[in-house]
């Protein structure tokens, strides 16, 4: 059973950590001289050894970057308070109860994150044919692969009855 719950612990852990890196990290959409992320861009001037921060084009419709924002921000604090009560369950809960609080957290997260990544494949950068996804937005995709993998694990297991 420990190792079981390190296990747990751990993917739930390289989840968040993932959310967070895909949430912070400048690399959601790249080209030679472009890197564009959920909060601002940084552009390459100056004979190409200089990267200066600019805000998101206006070209950008806003409300649906504040969606993209706010889905990613809330996917990242599902996770998290699905781990806090997790481990307050672990303690607390019955013998033979399921994990579905923590679960249903996770599977909450997982669907904030794939709604912030098919609104931002959807709505931005289709015209741009010279640039190409980043490692941010494919590291997004593995997180959400992770909590559906990680809820689903929540929403199965028992607490085991010694």
């Amino acid at each position: 059973m420990l190792k079981a719950l390190i296990g747990i612990c751990t993917l739930h852990l390289t989840t968040i950590f993932l959310l967070f890196w895909a949430t912070i990290d400048d690399a959601w959409w790249f080209t030679r001289t472009m890197y564009t992320d959920l909060w601002g861009r940084w552009v390459m001037e100056r004979n190409d050894d200089v990267w200066v921060y600019m805000d998101i084009p206006t070209s950008y419709r806003k409300d649906y970057l504040q969606a993209v924002q706010a889905f990613a921000v809330l996917a990242c604090l599902f996770a998290v308070i699905s781990l806090c009560v997790f481990l307050f369950q672990l303690f607390m809960l019955g013998k033979g109860k399921r994990f579905t609080i923590p679960g249903v957290l996770q599977l909450m997260s997982c669907f904030c994150i794939m709604v912030a990544l098919s609104v931002y494949t959807d709505h931005f950068h289709r015209e741009e044919k010279d640039g190409w996804y980043g490692w941010s937005y494919i590291m997004a995709w593995f997180g959400w692969l992770l909590t559906l993998i990680n809820g689903t694990i929540y929403v199965i297991l028992r607490k085991r009855v010694e």
